[in-house]
């Protein structure tokens, strides 16, 4: 029948005699699984079971409590007895820590206080105090070894950084489960390479990667000269004949008692000054392996009054740097993509700052794990200069391996003369067809369905009309400081990004600048973040510095973040061309204008004091243009040379037809003109603008004078002699 069913009055009459207390109290004392003590009002102790197993109760009768059981914290423990006895209501599973005279080591119990009321009940004073306890030390420390775990799983493995990862594991691991704690990691592994396959030979370099410690040792081990003291970085040889070695070299944990008896202690004098300045007594040396390969060594202390390690924590040790090893290797794969991704960034960006004719530039690119960015400076005809700043989302090799196509095409299309929006156009239809193959590849590789995002701004300064014309690709537009300092407003529209389906058209902006104005080009990452713009711009109005003062201005000033994340930044300051460097002259539409061409560009050759050779082929090149300009352009004529470290020569007219090379036969009395062209400068083409087009050579200039003035030039009659006029390049049959 149920407590609640007993009739009233049934316990009395099943009561036994006055023996049953009696009884009752001697098998509870005797059997009871859990403590059991009985304390006087004075919390001395009156009547007690055995307390451990071992421990005779006899000797500590009318000791007080705290004496017989030596507790972490016996004035906490007394008040709350004597709160107890007051009346203040029975306090349960109260966890308490001390130590038993005979049982070494310290333990935990579980309590329940109990107040023993007289006859007056809880108004008149209390006879004692029953104390049931329950030792739960092994419960606790397994509680507390999946603690360890668990906080090794959470905070390990989150990062792909090896230092990171070793950080991690150390602060998990001590103070909570070892007062001194070092992570220890083969040199090369921290720079991505493979690590070697066990066992680890003897003399291997180990870094120390992070260490973790409890207070009580702190100072001693940052004060210490032993190894346990060197700072995270420092490297040592895998000592002989140590557990360090013999972990290392049969994959197996150690558990090392220590003290100043030690025998392999003399082996590694640093090692022996470190325990004795830390007090270490007991050692765990765990290899951290993963497929037989070793990629370091843990090893974890207890120092001073604390518990020495068992074969649980062992156990524990193992599981622990088991999981952490899986960690580092990610990391040290991430580490090696990283490497070789950061190398083909390099390798595909510009080695040097180009010089340009009327630009000053410099750059910065901070490396991090953004391995998609890139900048550039291309040199165009007529002194103009491209401005190129991109970014390929995402990090390692695949985004080194787009940037580096995407960057080859927008130097392709520029040196094509198209404008800036013309060239994004075109760069997007090359990343569409990027993003088709990879669309294409089988669902087992790994780039299949994982999505490409980039975006470009590109930007052509014209030092001539002192304009920059600006088109942007989904990415943020270059800002522009004037040279005093106050921002110039570049409003440029934003254009689809490089591999989105978007198919709206690039919209230019043009911007007329002073000279001597900045601009900076950023990708994405510099100009996110509070007042990120405002801070840049701020930066680039500091007078009297060079660009690349201004550039690291710039770097002091990001966030944290933005340099792990890694950017680039491209600075140009404008000027113009010098009046003495360029020479333009308008021409007549008349028979007689490639004649009158040759006069005036030999005479300012001669002039600027180019050799004979230059001038002799810079003459027949002009000849040949004008030629073509006066019988299948249209008016207005214009003739400009531009001296700088090669010599430009544009003949402009109104005529949008533009001729191409072809190789004339044989027999044909024309077709030469652009391919005697083509022979004597290292670069030509055409550009188009709205009032025509501009046919243009570039050529090497020597790099010293002639000692003496070359001999006269045997070369092909052309249309500018008189006797022998050469037949220019037929539109009708060859404008592109």
């Amino acid at each position: 029948m149920a407590d609640s069913e007993t009739p009233a009055g049934a316990g009395r009459a099943a009561r036994p005699g006055g023996g049953f207390d009696e009884a009752l109290l001697a098998t509870l004392f005797s059997q009871s699984a859990v403590g059991l003590v009985v304390l006087d009002p004075q919390l001395r102790l009156v009547r007690a079971n055995s307390l451990l197993e071992g421990v005779r109760t006899g000797e500590y009768i009318g000791s007080r409590f705290t004496e017989a059981v030596r507790l972490d914290d016996p004035d906490g423990s007394e008040q709350l007895m004597k709160r107890v006895l007051a009346g203040e209501g029975p306090v349960r599973d109260h966890l308490v820590r001390g130590r038993l005279r005979r049982i070494p080591g310290d333990r935990q119990f579980l309590t329940s206080l109990y107040r023993l009321d007289g006859p007056g009940g809880t108004e008149a004073p209390a006879l004692g105090l029953v104390v049931a306890f329950a030792d739960v030390t092994e419960r606790e420390r397994a509680r507390a070894r999946e603690a360890v775990l668990a906080t090794v799983r959470d905070a390990v493995g989150g990062s792909l950084d090896v230092a990171t990862t070793c950080r991690a594991f150390a602060d998990a691991l001590a103070p909570g489960f070892a007062d001194l704690a070092v992570v220890e990691v083969v040199d090369d592994v921290l720079r991505g390479v493979e690590p070697p396959v066990g066992p680890m030979p003897p003399g291997t370099p180990l870094r120390r990667a992070a260490s973790g410690r409890c207070d009580s040792v702190r100072e001693a081990v940052e004060g210490g000269s032993g190894a346990r003291g060197r700072a995270a970085g420092t490297t040592r040889p895998l000592p002989v004949r140590t557990p360090y070695a013999l972990a290392a070299a049969d994959l197996r944990a150690r558990l090392v008692p220590l003290g100043p008896d030690t025998p392999w202690l003399g082996t590694d004098p640093d090692e022996a000054r470190a325990v004795a300045e830390t007090g270490a007594h007991s050692l765990i040396a765990v290899p951290l392996t993963l497929r037989g390969a070793v990629l370091g060594l843990v090893s974890l202390y207890r120092c001073g009054t604390s518990e020495p390690f068992d074969e649980d924590d062992v156990s524990l040790a193992v599981s622990a740097a088991t999981r952490t090893s899986l960690a580092i290797d990610n990391a040290r794969r991430y580490e090696r993509e990283h490497v070789i991704a950061s190398t083909v960034q390099r390798r595909l960006l510009p080695q040097a700052e180009r010089r340009q004719a009327a630009v000053e530039t410099a750059h910065v690119l901070l490396p991090g794990r953004d391995s998609g960015c890139w900048f550039d400076t291309i040199a165009l005809s007529g002194a103009r200069t491209a401005l190129v700043v991109g970014g390929v989302a995402g990090e390692g090799l695949q985004s080194a391996i787009a940037m580096g196509q995407l960057r080859t095409v927008i130097q392709a299309l520029a040196g094509l003369d198209l404008e800036p929006e013309e060239v994004l156009a075109r760069l997007k239809d090359t990343a569409d067809r990027l993003a088709h193959e990879r669309a294409l590849l089988p669902p087992a590789d790994g780039l299949h369905g994982e999505p490409l995002s980039a975006g470009c701004v590109y930007g052509v300064y014209d030092p001539f009309t002192r304009t920059c014309t600006v088109a942007r690709a989904g990415h943020p537009a270059p800002l522009v400081v004037g040279p005093d300092g106050r921002a110039v407003p570049l409003d440029v529209p934003e254009g689809p990004g490089l591999f989105s389906a978007d198919s709206a058209l690039f919209a230019p902006a043009v911007v007329t600048l002073e000279q001597g104005s900045l601009l900076a080009f950023c990708t994405a990452d510099l100009l996110s973040g509070d007042r990120a713009p405002e801070r840049i711009t701020q930066a680039l109005a500091r007078p009297g510095r060079s660009l690349q003062q201004l550039g690291d201005d710039i770097v002091y000033a990001l966030p944290e973040d933005t340099r792990a994340a890694g950017a680039a930044l491209l600075l140009a300051r404008t000027g113009t061309v010098s009046d003495h460097l360029v020479a333009t002259w308008d021409l007549a539409d008349e028979a007689t204008t490639p004649a009158t061409a040759r006069v005036l560009v030999r005479d300012r050759l001669r002039g600027w004091g180019l050799d004979e050779g230059t001038v002799d082929a810079t003459e027949l090149i002009v000849s040949e243009l004008v030629t073509n300009a006066v019988r299948y352009g249209t008016p207005p004529l214009r003739l400009r040379l531009l001296l700088d470290s090669t010599l430009t020569c544009e003949v402009h007219d109104g005529s949008t037809a533009a001729p191409h090379l072809r190789h004339a036969r044989t027999v044909d009395e024309g077709g030469r003109g652009l391919f005697i062209v083509s022979r004597l400068a290292s670069h030509w083409g055409a550009r188009h603008g709205p009032d025509g087009k501009v046919l243009w050579t570039e050529q090497e200039l020597p790099d010293e004078p002639p000692d003496e003035p070359p001999g006269p030039v045997t070369r092909p009659a052309t249309s500018a002699d008189p006797v022998a006029p050469a037949d220019p390049v037929d539109p009708a049959a060859s404008a592109g």
